[in-house]
């Protein structure tokens, strides 16, 4: 029986460490990072996406960066594709493929293949479903889901059109509808023999406190800049994928004049630290992260042990290294 592939992935809330920690087990292993962040794909989205600096790139190879222009939708079925590639690239030069981010529902499908189990895109159908959301809003849509898919409507917020479309489209074309695909797909064995730690702050305020910490550095950097020249571009207008990245929508009321800089940063910490909350929820429900206790990781005696526990792990899960 051929043995599936070695694979590793770093997962938690915005601004636990995932970054570093993955830059440091790369090094010891020789690993290459390949981004799980559904906004890190966006060139010019570098701010406010976090993304790894020139020299950490340079250090260490990452993939599915700097992948599309913003004024583009990027779906899951892309991600899936795109980290596919970047995964066979990495493996077929003997390298560990790292996979590092934030994006759950991209490391689900990743993983156990699920978007390719469900029926690909029907462009014909989506322009008709996006055309009844223009015409009659985004709550008729989504009560049309409801109709058809109850335990989706329940999970997915009416404005976020383009997954309730989603939905209507794998109902539309297979009958059965998107909950129950995902429950055959969780029914399925992962298609790698991943290893998925995850970072854990038992002292919430100390999360808190590092979100805010980094919003305050963004905004030092430019991040308003940054999102006024991509709003002048349209790109918040013409793409819904962009124009949901926390970081940049907190920001355009200020730039529009409805509101102080002061006010729209305090509303970004807010939206970022409910973000992580959500985040946590997610990755706590699935039983194959493994988790590491991160508080206080930005010390250097703490991260140093986050890799040592890092390794521990993986050594108890391949007995390799």
């Amino acid at each position: 029986m051929c043995k599936k592939p070695r694979i590793l992935a770093i997962v938690g809330p915005t601004a636990s460490g995932k970054s570093a920690l993955a830059l440091a087990l790369c090094k010891r292993l020789g690993g290459e990072i390949v981004s799980c962040d559904s906004m890190q794909i966006y060139r010019g989205m570098d701010i406010g996406t976090a993304k790894p600096t020139a020299s950490e790139r340079t250090e260490i190879p990452h993939h599915l960066i700097d992948v599309a222009d913003p004024e583009q939708d990027f779906s899951v079925m892309d991600f899936v594709a795109a980290a596919e590639r970047a995964t066979a690239d990495i493996l077929s030069r003997g390298k560990l493929p790292v996979l590092c981010g934030g994006t759950g529902l991209y490391l689900d499908a990743f993983l156990r293949g699920e978007e390719a189990e469900t029926p690909g895109a029907d462009p014909a159908l989506r322009a008709e479903l996006a055309a009844l959301a223009d015409a009659h809003g985004a709550e008729h849509l989504h009560a049309m889901l409801r109709e058809v898919d109850p335990e989706s409507a329940d999970t997915v917020h009416q404005n976020n059109v383009r997954r309730v479309i989603r939905a209507l489209e794998i109902y539309r074309a297979t009958g059965v509808p998107k909950s129950e695909w995902d429950r055959r797909s969780l029914q399925q064995p992962s298609r790698y023999d991943a290893v998925v730690l995850g970072l854990a702050y038992s002292d919430r305020e100390l999360l808190y406190r590092r979100i805010e910490s980094r919003v305050d550095q963004m905004i030092e950097a430019g991040l308003v800049a940054e999102t006024r020249d991509l709003m002048q571009r349209g790109v918040f207008e013409v793409s819904r994928t962009a124009s949901a990245a926390i970081g940049y929508k907190e920001l355009l009321p200020y730039l529009r004049g409805e509101q102080s800089l002061n006010d729209a940063i305090a509303e970004l910490k807010t939206a970022t630290r409910r973000y992580a909350r959500r985040q946590m929820t997610w990755f706590m429900a699935k039983p194959y992260v493994q988790w590491i206790e991160a508080n206080d990781g930005i010390s250097l005696r703490k991260s140093e042990e986050i890799v040592n526990k890092s390794l521990e792990l993986l050594s108890n899960a391949w007995n390799m290294i």
